[in-house]
């Protein structure tokens, strides 16, 4: 393997990594795999031997800058999880490219491009959907930061930003291609910018012409809501403090900034974490005492995170997601859940459903567990499977504004998210905890992701973070309050409900299940063309 190849997957692992949010600048991303082509080409047509094992290595090394240089910060948290995450995704990315080499020694570079780019896209879905989810650094979400760009993601959601990235790569490098053979003379160089240009700059002018027509004065003077930041550190404080300080922390926090005009209080993801039992959430005297500080303000609804439990010792109620205790016959279901009262009816619940792996689930435990053993990690809480559940639950405030609970990881999930709009939600409450990456760019990442999801859906964004950032984003993606990280706080503001529904809540992600057809096709095409060739 000459050198050159491999200073080619270094570059495209630094574009990659330069690239992404939250201080790259994505116009990197734009031609970030053509040196990886480069290097590709170049040993598919040599007389090297163990090509598949160069192209591997190759791409692995590409592939493993990339995700360690942006998602180190996961070794905070668990430093087993984030070698794992970091070792697979790359290994899965590059075996991604190992089978795009394998086909393009087989068909035209056209084709092998179609089937590339389709694999890579069916890659992203999957990592939406399987046991071992990570789509954090799926494509699409390299934008976050540039919401000026994307505002069309309201029709493709992030996919569509994944196709623009690896469009503008094939094109590049067909471009480059030829410049190679006529020569690098200012004619040819500005001959072959031409379909580049236009490739960045039409979707850009697009997403300026959306947000103009946007654009509204609306004279509705919105709905006012606290948030609360409570700046808890998880590794020494939050489950050392009982539920009682927490509800006095809350209490005298948000109580001192209501008037009879706040509708929401919205507090982080598992603030109360001392575990609750389900069946006892209506009448916890803790619960009924938070409930009872709000009692002056009759319009006013709370929802906040909350750990639960359901203990029992009848096996047949057991699920795959319950767990067995200690004791070798009790069974216990675990939850992390959003609860939301007002002065109202009972207290509502819904159960966090998209997990995080490792850590709050399991992956296909009734085959890895016999394996492996217990082998989740823990993060200072309770190391169990969460239990989940089938709907997405929208909350209802005492004047029927409905708001969406998306927890923590849910929020990144794109398609997932659409399930509450189509419940009714006119606007969204992020609630996470954050502290676990320390202020490094894990947080920053992920408050960047939420933009995302106010483009998708055209909703504002209500966001608590335990120890920050918190914030309030509009429906373009613009941030127009914030609390900074690592303070204690709220942030007292007002957000807009919304009832449009846009093509990317209708359809999803249409693109994904597109590309996974069209990678299927290409294949079959190309092995039987090949067949009929022999023949």
């Amino acid at each position: 393997m000459k050198y050159s190849s491999i200073l080619l997957a270094l570059l495209s692992g630094i574009l990659l990594w330069l690239g992404w949010p939250t201080y790259g600048v994505p116009l990197l991303l734009l031609g970030a795999f053509v040196p990886l082509l480069f290097a590709e080409r170049r040993i598919r047509k040599s007389d090297l031997k163990l090509k598949g094992w160069r192209i591997l290595g190759l791409s692995y090394l590409s592939f493993f800058i990339w995700n360690i240089a942006t998602t180190w910060w996961l070794y905070l948290a668990t430093g087993f999880g984030m070698w794992f995450a970091v070792l697979v995704n790359s290994l899965l990315m590059a075996l991604v490219f190992l089978c795009y080499h394998k086909f393009a020694s087989k068909v035209s570079q056209g084709a092998a491009f179609t089937f590339l780019v389709c694999s890579w896209i069916s890659f992203e879905y999957l990592h939406l959907h399987w046991d071992f989810s990570w789509p954090w650094l799926n494509l699409g979400n390299g934008f976050s930061e540039y919401t000026g760009w994307i505002q069309w993601y309201e029709y493709t959601g992030t996919f569509g930003g994944t196709l623009w990235i690896w469009s503008l790569n094939v094109v590049l490098f067909y471009g480059v291609s030829s410049l190679i053979k006529k020569g690098f003379t200012i004619k040819t160089i500005l001959k072959k910018s031409v379909t580049p240009a236009l490739m960045v700059f039409i979707p850009i002018g697009i997403s300026q012409i959306i947000f103009l027509n946007y654009f509204e004065v609306d004279k509705n003077p919105g709905t006012e809501i606290v948030i609360v930041q409570p700046n808890i550190d998880p590794y020494e404080e939050k489950y050392s403090m009982g539920n009682e300080q927490i509800a006095r922390l809350i209490s005298n926090l948000t109580v001192p900034k209501l008037t009879q005009t706040t509708e929401f209080v919205i507090a982080p993801e598992t603030v109360f974490a001392d575990n609750i039992r389900i069946s006892q959430v209506n009448y916890h005297p803790t619960l009924q005492g938070l409930r009872g500080s709000y009692a002056s303000y009759p319009n006013l609804s709370y929802l906040g995170g909350i750990s639960l439990v359901d203990v029992f010792k009848n096996p047949d109620q057991a699920t795959r997601q319950t767990n067995l205790a200690s004791d070798g016959v009790t069974y216990y279901n675990d939850y992390n859940s959003a609860m939301f009262f007002n002065q109202k009816g009972a207290i509502d619940l819904y159960h966090k459903s998209k997990l995080v792996v490792g850590i709050e689930n399991f992956p296909y435990k009734n085959i890895l567990k016999p394996i492996l053993g217990d082998a989740m990690i823990d993060l200072g809480g309770t190391v169990a499977t969460k239990t989940t559940q089938e709907d997405r639950s929208v909350f209802k405030s005492s004047n029927d504004i409905k708001v969406a609970p998306i927890i923590c990881y849910e929020s990144v999930y794109g398609e997932y998210v659409t399930d509450y709009i189509g419940n009714g939600a006119e606007f969204f409450a992020i609630i996470t905890n954050d502290a676990w990456w320390g202020n490094t760019q894990g947080h920053q990442q992920h408050l960047s992701l939420a933009k995302l999801r106010a483009i998708e859906s055209r909703r504002w964004i209500a966001r608590s973070a335990n120890t920050g950032i918190s914030a309030i984003i509009d429906h373009y993606g613009n941030i127009t309050q914030s609390l900074e990280y690592d303070k204690q706080g709220v942030i007292k503001g007002t957000i807009r409900k919304r009832n449009d529904v846009t093509f990317y809540v209708k359809h999803g992600d249409y693109i994904a299940r597109i590309a996974i057809f069209m990678a299927l096709f290409t294949f079959l095409f190309g092995h039987t063309r090949r067949r009929k060739k022999r023949s």
